[in-house]
């Protein structure tokens, strides 16, 4: 650990930490978690593609829905774009064409965002570079999502804090002394920042998700909420990511998986979408509380199986009680509870109590 991950760590701060990412909309500490289905490039460059996915994600509980918007000029070199694209599921012969096949308008951007909040989500994307955030927040984005490739972008990050938005940073293919050093550098005194434990790896396998990182991230980065952006196939390790602490998920959405595109095989169908929001509601459920308390509906099982203290004998009149005399055992009828059990030794009993018959303190003198 280098210097700037030391100074990043404050376990002090216990305060819950939580910040207003759209309007009327807060996550946090003591928030339920928010759920972003990441459409990504999924819609393959098609307007009505995109619509139908932003509809599944309605229909399946999610909380908002993000795209991707690149200027392809500004994020690579020409030699990058030149670059022949043989992959399986190329949509062009170089990877400029490829790119751009993937690309909608900026009219479809303004439409697809119109179409999300009649749906009553929230529409955010992915900048991927300076004209694309200045045309993000042209059209009114409440948030911006940040790339992995861009998480120790300090130019990028720079500019993105000018417009003082709410800001969630995916965190693949990053070391975290790096991270922790663009953090303090731009983002240390904002206090609208979420920071997203991601492995990218399409898919990833489960040993390279890394969940503890999430707990890391909540002592480097005190004033930040943390979240998890899951790319693996299936639910297991984005599920678990909120009874670890997340309060932030990502999944890719997809039509099918056969689609082309990687992205896809990682990515959740309607069906595993609508499990997937159900899952956490469940699990959010499931945490609970911190004390623990006999339930309302333990009540029942505790008529039946709950223990007190009987007589393990019959029990003269006068006698003082020895632990000799003493049995535990699970009754309807309930009055000693068994860590009681030595309060008992030496008392006297002022009426006899017959073998197996819980012990009552109108028995006592």
């Amino acid at each position: 650990m280098g210097s700037y991950s030391k100074i990043c760590r404050n376990p002090e701060n216990k305060d819950p930490v939580e910040f207003e990412i759209a309007p009327g909309v807060f996550v946090g500490d003591n928030r339920p978690v928010f759920i972003i289905g990441d459409i990504g490039q999924n819609h393959q460059g098609n307007y009505l593609k995109a619509r139908r996915l932003i509809r599944i994600a309605a229909d399946c509980g999610v909380h908002c829905v993000a795209f991707q918007k690149c200027d392809l000029q500004s994020r690579y070199t020409q030699e990058a774009l030149n670059r022949p694209y043989e992959k399986e599921h190329a949509l062009g012969a170089t990877y400029g064409e490829h790119m751009r096949a993937l690309e909608l308008s900026n009219e479809n951007f303004v439409k697809l965002k119109q179409y999300a909040e009649e749906l009553g989500l929230i529409f955010t994307a992915t900048g991927m570079d300076q004209p694309s955030i200045d045309f993000l927040q042209h059209i009114g984005v409440p948030f911006f999502k940040i790339d992995s490739a861009d998480s120790t972008n300090l130019p990028l990050l720079r500019h993105v804090r000018r417009y003082n938005k709410p800001l969630v940073i995916s965190t693949g293919i990053t070391r975290e002394e790096d991270l922790a050093k663009a953090y303090y550098e731009i983002l240390w005194s904002a206090k609208n920042i979420a920071i997203m434990q991601s492995t990218s790896c399409y898919p990833t396998p489960s040993r390279y998700a890394n969940l503890k990182v999430i707990k890391g991230y909540k002592n480097l980065f005190p004033r930040a909420v943390i979240g998890y952006s899951g790319h693996e196939e299936g639910l297991v390790e984005s599920v678990a990511a909120v009874a670890i602490g997340a309060k932030i998920i990502e999944r890719r959405i997809t039509t099918g998986h056969s689609r082309k595109q990687s992205n896809h095989v990682s990515s959740l169908n309607p069906h595993e979408l609508e499990h997937f929001v159900e899952s956490i509601k469940r699990v959010e459920q499931a945490m609970g509380k911190f004390q623990k308390e006999i339930e309302v509906c333990e009540l029942d099982c505790y008529t039946k199986l709950g223990k007190t203290i009987v007589a393990k004998r019959f029990l003269a009149k006068g006698i003082y009680i020895s632990a000799e005399d003493l049995d535990v055992k699970s009754s309807v009828e309930k009055e000693f509870h068994p860590l009681r059990f030595c309060e008992l030794i030496g008392r006297r009993l002022k009426k006899a109590v017959k073998r197996d018959v819980p012990l009552m303190s109108s028995d006592f003198h």
